[in-house]
């Protein structure tokens, strides 16, 4: 009887422990990247077509190999780095394991060109990690390396791979994280043979920051205050101010003794620094860097290298936590400093003198509400039409006339309209109580049934001075696949530019409003659904734009509204689904009933 156990062959097992290593193609190009400066590479140039999974091109000046190791560095657990496992201890290169090249030649078609100072190139060709071809070439001193067909032999794994700009997004990330860490090389990257980054040395990490993102980031970061440094624990770095954030987590960086790493644990430290200073949902930018003994992390726990472990977390944690937090609270205090201006002591408490009398509550006379509108339980709808898409809900402050309404809608009144209380709230006298509407949140819930119901038919107008925006190259990547999406929805893009796309349509109810900060939303929700199959991502797209949509163009709090935008808005809410909540979940209205208030005032036990 056969056993029943079978050894794999060298070969087969090699290329079912290169998935531990290689499961995408940034994988490939960090290992290519580290090797690059491990070799005290002063310049580096970063070559991607289709994603990574056609090709991924690594040049640099570095010190080069010779022939013998042109050929060592592709045998498994072949490494310049270590000796025994104590040198883990104490390690400062990225590659220490002998792993990575070995995995990668398993899986894919390599071409090595490489040559040091006081030797001829040679060139080494790999097909699935066994060496076909090996002459001498004419080469400058440092390594060419070409990783072609990535998974060629490995279909389950190749169908696996996500969307060639998917894959893209992940490989600019990390370029990016490079090029933050190491500010001294010059890099570059180019997809398709098309240049996208051409960043030379700069002499910190702010000029980086230029080079990378566009200016008004920049304009943004301020440097990391040095909180404590006992314990052997250094953090410093930039971190975007109280004015900037992003939608996503994409633009945070953390760096431990010069590794860039992922950590959950450390980005919800930082997070926690940013308390009471970053909205609901948005994110700060970061590039962080932690220093500490060698002796204190191990840096081998993660097959790529990704993550590290701290011996002492909570320690790291803390600091990290109330050094983002010092040097916010000492930002804030210049700027308080800076931008204090005094108002009459006559103001209400707050507000200045100038809008106090704006900001009280304005009341209606009963004169002029002999014909109030009818409600019946929560309103009685006006028989004209509800807005109408191609029509801005409410007509601007110059166009409108207060009139009264229209005579179909008087019938028996059972609410009466007693103002507008701080230009926010409508109150409504009714038999039950005080009735409360927020006006965003109801003229939010109308926009959005309107937008949803009538999605790719929408009203647009055309820009007369189309929208520029302009965001990272990798941002535009991002963007690009999914503008169709845009324009079903009345928003018609289009890329200008590497770094730059243009707005000539938007709905009519957008018109006035940033259609950039809609996008740069946008971006943060691709990310979030990139996991859902293709009709569940154009759903949940759908519905976090048309909400976004309806929320920019919804009447604001603040917004003074006439006798005629404020039954027309309560008109437009009966009539409209889901009415009782906007499409983020607040309530549009609340009853204060005559019983609570009578017990307020001890007219009820």
């Amino acid at each position: 009887m056969s056993p029943k156990i079978k050894k794999l062959s060298p070969h087969e097992a090699q290329k079912i422990a290169a998935g531990e290593v290689v499961e995408r193609p940034a994988n490939v190009v960090k290992e290519l990247l580290e090797n690059a400066v491990d070799a005290s590479a002063t310049h580096l140039s970063l070559y991607v077509e289709d994603g990574g999974k056609q090709l991924i091109r690594v040049v640099d000046d570095g010190c080069g190999m010779g022939e013998e190791d042109a050929q060592l560095c592709f045998e498994h657990h072949a490494t310049s780095k270590i000796e025994t496992v104590d040198d883990l201890e104490t390690i400062s290169t990225f590659g220490f394991r002998g792993e990575a090249l070995s995995s990668i030649s398993s899986v894919s078609n390599i071409t090595l060109i490489t040559k040091t100072a006081d030797s001829e190139g040679i060139k080494v060709e790999l097909k699935a990690g066994k060496i076909k071809n090996k002459e001498s070439v004419s080469a400058n001193t440092g390594t060419d390396i070409s990783v072609r067909d990535l998974f060629f032999n490995v279909p389950a794994r190749k169908k696996f791979l996500k969307k060639k700009e998917t894959e893209w997004r992940h490989i600019q990330q990390l370029f990016t994280a490079f090029c933050f860490d190491y500010t001294n090389i010059h890099f570059k990257l180019f997809s398709e043979n098309k240049q996208i980054f051409n960043c030379p040395p700069v002499e910190n990490t702010h000029e980086r920051f230029t080079q990378l993102k566009d200016h008004q980031v920049a304009e943004h970061m301020i440097p990391l205050v040095s909180h404590d440094e006992k314990n052997g624990v250094k953090i410093t770095g930039l971190i975007s101010n109280h004015q900037f954030f992003r939608y996503d987590r994409s633009s945070i960086y953390f760096f431990v003794n010069h590794r860039w790493v992922k950590d959950f644990k450390l980005s919800n430290a930082f997070l926690k620094g940013y308390l009471n200073v970053a909205p609901p949902g948005k994110y700060p930018a970061g590039c962080i860097f932690i220093t500490v003994d060698p002796h204190e992390i191990d840096i081998n726990i993660h097959p790529r290298k990704e993550e590290i472990q701290f011996l002492h977390p909570r320690r790291v944690q803390h600091l990290l936590k109330e050094t983002v937090k010092k040097t916010l609270e000492n930002h804030l205090s210049k700027q308080l400093k800076k931008d204090v201006r005094f108002t009459s002591a006559y103001a209400y408490p707050g507000i200045p003198a100038r809008q106090a009398s704006a900001d009280r509550p304005s009341f209606i006379s009963n004169e002029n509400y002999a014909h109030s509108k009818t409600f019946s339980s929560v309103f009685v709808p006006n028989q004209t039409s509800p807005i109408s898409a191609a029509t801005p809900a409410f007509p601007s402050e110059q166009q409108t006339t207060v009139s009264q309404p229209t005579p179909s809608a008087q019938t028996e009144k059972n609410y009466r309209l007693i103002g507008q209380f701080k230009k926010t709230y409508l109150l409504l006298e009714k038999e039950e109580g005080l009735f409360v509407v927020d006006q965003h949140a109801a003229h939010e819930r109308i926009l959005y049934e309107q937008f949803s119901k009538r999605f790719e038919d929408v009203e647009s107008v055309k820009l007369l001075f189309p929208q520029t925006i302009t965001l990272t190259a990798q941002d535009i990547s991002l963007a690009e696949p999914h503008l169709k999406l845009f324009q079903k929805n009345g928003i018609q893009i289009e890329p200008f530019s590497d770094t730059q796309l243009v707005v000539h349509t938007t709905p009519v109810h957008l018109k006035n409003a940033s259609i950039e900060e809609l996008v740069r939303e946008a971006l943060g929700w691709i990310i979030e659904f990139k996991n859902l199959d293709e009709q569940e991502f154009v759903r949940a797209m759908n519905k976090k734009l048309h909400a976004q949509m309806a929320c920019k163009a919804a009447v604001k709090a603040g917004d003074t509204l006439t006798e005629e935008k404020i039954h027309q808005l309560l008109n437009d809410l009966y009539t409209t689904e889901n009415r009782f909540t906007c499409p983020h979940g607040r309530p549009t209205s609340w009853l204060l009933s005559t019983y609570e208030i009578e017990k307020k005032f001890k007219r009820k036990l």
